[in-house]
């Protein structure tokens, strides 16, 4: 029970964290270019997480099975899914990035089945259907005038369903490896796979040496929102069971869209909150399935010999 008091805990601050994460990333992107951005929040992020580490004296030591699990953890959340976060933000809405992301969870739903072995309930298969109807109607299908919305939501989903995968493949490393350690081999390799992205884009990082707030800016990316956030995530999804977490991307759009509004001037319309109603409303269905009762061994492949269920 500690554990997972703890664990949801974590899952909470860096869901608050990501939350702020759309509206400093679409401040500083207005001088950085995106790629860039990403290399410099890694770059940051690995540097605070090998010197917590060191401190702590952690050993480093992975199989090189084992590595290959983090390394595509690495490739499909931390290159893929925050390129995509950020250049779906920059098109958009910090607002619209927080709550399309969110819908994270309901991919999470699928990924568990094919990875985890966990059975898709009714609401579990509602979920998604709802979360993906609710991206649609947030970022405009079938209006013209907002192609550039349009793109930076389809872009966005891109970032949820690869945040949903990297979120279940954590689960499959072996638990004696300390989630520090996983996320800073995956925020390596995802700083080297980043790099001949990020390259082209480097020579006009010398407008940020005239700001201030853009280092301060790239600095929160960095220690908080990344290392910070994606080390929380990680310790509480090894806490917690993987369809519980979702819950806790609530506070994700909530500060999020707060932020956009007031910090940003960001203007929340109709469509929006339908969409973000359909998104919320969805992740909200597999949240709220009944633990006991009637639907509870649903939730389970197949029980083991004993008669007991896997946890």
């Amino acid at each position: 029970m500690k554990s997972s008091w703890i664990g949801a805990v974590c899952l909470a601050l860096a869901a608050s964290l990501w939350g702020g994460t759309y509206v400093v990333s679409k401040a500083v992107m207005e001088w950085v270019d995106p790629s860039a951005l990403i290399w410099l929040r890694y770059a940051v992020g690995v540097i605070a997480l090998a010197a917590v580490g060191v401190w702590r004296g952690v050993n480093w030591r992975m199989a090189p099975r084992d590595f290959a699990l983090v390394a595509a953890v690495g490739v499909v959340g931390y290159a893929v899914s925050i390129w995509a976060q950020f250049v779906g933000t920059h098109e958009s809405t910090a607002e619209m990035g927080a709550v399309i992301t969110s819908g994270t969870p309901a991919f999470m739903v699928i990924f568990a089945r094919l990875l985890l072995k966990e059975a898709i309930t009714w609401r579990r298969a509602a979920s998604v259907i709802l979360a993906t109807l609710g991206v649609f109607v947030m970022i405009g299908v079938g209006r013209p005038d907002h192609a550039r919305a349009l793109w930076g939501g389809l872009v966005l989903l891109v970032a949820a369903i690869t945040w949903g995968l990297q979120s279940v493949l954590v689960k499959r490393v072996p638990p004696h490896h300390s989630s520090l350690v996983i996320t800073a081999y995956a925020m390596l390799v995802a700083l080297v796979v980043m790099t001949p992205v990020s390259f082209a884009h480097m020579p006009s990082l010398h407008v940020i040496l005239r700001h201030t707030w853009v280092w301060a800016g790239v600095l929160y990316l960095g220690v908080f929102s990344t290392a910070g956030a994606f080390l929380l995530w990680n310790e509480g999804l090894r806490r917690m069971p993987a369809g519980s977490g979702g819950v806790y991307f609530f506070l994700q759009p909530l500060v999020g869209t707060a932020l956009g509004w007031w910090v940003l001037g960001e203007t929340v319309t109709a469509s929006f909150w339908l969409g973000a109603l359909l998104i919320l409303g969805g992740v909200a269905l597999v949240i709220r399935e009944p633990g006991e009762g009637a639907e509870a061994p649903m939730r389970v492949l197949r029980a083991p010999k004993n008669g007991s269920q896997d946890s």
